[in-house]
């Protein structure tokens, strides 16, 4: 195996998490700094977190009311058509009290 090639180990390096625990751990750092940590991650603690990244729970919200939105305004149009088709079988103009 070569030598000199691997980075230095830290058998005490020190890790600070972004909820404000702190551990030691080996290391090839002497100090990291994490974003979850077993003291604050949903899985060990039991709480369940939403982490709506970017809007998105908003933008499915948005998406889905402007699809039914939709949906019932060509409900409406056709329901507008099928009025019109009948009128017209039966011979009654749209154009009442127009001459």
């Amino acid at each position: 195996m070569k030598q000199n090639i691997h980075p230095p180990y830290y058998p005490q390096a020190k890790i600070r998490c972004a909820c404000g625990n702190a551990f030691t751990a080996g290391a090839t750092k002497e100090a990291l700094e994490v974003e979850i940590c077993s003291g604050c991650h949903p899985f060990y603690t039991g709480e369940q977190k939403v982490i709506d990244a970017a809007g998105r729970v908003e933008r499915y919200r948005r998406i889905v009311a402007e699809a039914e939105l939709k949906a019932e305004t060509r409900t409406s149009v056709t329901k507008r058509e099928k009025q019109k088709q009948r009128q017209r079988k039966k011979g009654i103009s749209g154009n009442k009290g127009k001459e």
